[in-house]
């Protein structure tokens, strides 16, 4: 009988520690497993920036996606300031992979407004043009018609506030959640602008107060930039939609009603905004009949 026990507690104790044994062998491959990945991960570098016929789509995307982890870990410690000039520099870097991806694929992009069928109001893509699509929107790109039959690689409405909301400065995030709306639908194409006359003298109200409400910004200078030529395309529109009529036996013009209409509006509704300043400017100098030429002079001297 003691044999017996004896026995049956040598091979519980065996079963025991064969299980433990087990046990931590499974610990120590899961442990391996993750000190591998995380191995490869670090081993891994994005491809240059400078566009290369050697690299695929699928480099770039996949330089894309590391560059976004890298960066999101990053600003996960950093204060506001330095997300900013992280934003700075991604912005840099999604701009040179995006325009090496335009080169790689300047075939699809030609053809690309051939691919849409008007009969059927929809366009009628190859599997190789979806399957690019497809590896573009992993990065947040997308192909983006701009007009004149010309098409582009754009980064798609809301993928920078995805990654920036609420780790940035006041107005790096004002900025960032600006330009995304304003990226949604096309300003202009065909030397013509596409918004109303309404939605561009709100884009001018929202950025005159931006530069008011953060004079020290560093992005003061781009901003600045920015709202002249839009005043610029306000005050006198574009070549195909000017926002007068021309006199060609004069050299005068004549405001379009429907600018006239806007001007008033600015005027009214922000009477003390340098827009609304400009605007009245303008009405005045087409009223007393100023030639064309001379009022595109004063505005494009002042921008």
């Amino acid at each position: 009988m003691i044999k017996r026990i004896i026995a049956i507690c040598i091979l519980s104790a065996a079963v025991v520690s064969c299980k433990k044994e087990t046990a931590v062998s499974e610990v120590k491959q899961v442990n391996d497993s993750i000190t591998k990945t995380e191995f490869e991960e670090d081993q891994y570098k994005p491809i240059d920036t400078a566009c290369s016929s050697a690299n695929k789509t699928e480099d770039y995307i996949t330089s894309l996606q590391w560059y976004r982890t890298k960066i999101e870990k990053e600003m996960a410690a950093n204060s506001p300031e330095q997300n900013d000039r992280v934003y700075e520099n991604y912005l840099k870097i999604r701009g040179k992979y995006t325009e090496c991806l335009m080169n790689l694929h300047t075939d699809v992009l030609d053809k690309y407004v051939n691919y849409y069928n008007y009969d059927k109001d929809q366009y009628n893509f190859p599997d190789n043009v979806k399957k690019i699509a497809s590896e573009l929107k992993k990065a947040g790109l997308e192909f983006r018609e701009v007009g004149e039959g010309i098409t582009e690689i754009w980064t798609i409405p809301g993928y920078y506030p995805s990654i920036f909301k609420n780790k940035v400065t006041p107005d790096y995030e004002a900025y960032i959640s600006q330009t995304d709306k304003e990226s949604e639908t096309n300003y202009a194409a065909d030397a013509g602008l596409i918004i109303s006359w309404e939605q561009l003298g709100n884009r001018l109200i929202f950025w005159e107060n931006f530069m008011n409400k953060y004079p020290d910004s560093k992005l003061i200078k781009t901003v600045r930039q920015d709202y002249n030529y839009y005043l610029s395309d306000y005050l006198l529109g574009m070549d195909n939609t000017p926002t007068y009529e021309r006199e060609q036996d004069k050299g005068t013009g004549k405001l379009n009603d429907e600018n006239r209409a806007e001007f008033n509006r600015m005027i009214k509704k922000y009477p003390n905004s340098n827009t609304a300043k400009k605007a009245k400017e303008v009405i005045t100098l087409f009223d007393a009949q100023t030639p064309v030429d001379q009022i595109y002079e004063k505005i494009h001297g002042e921008r």
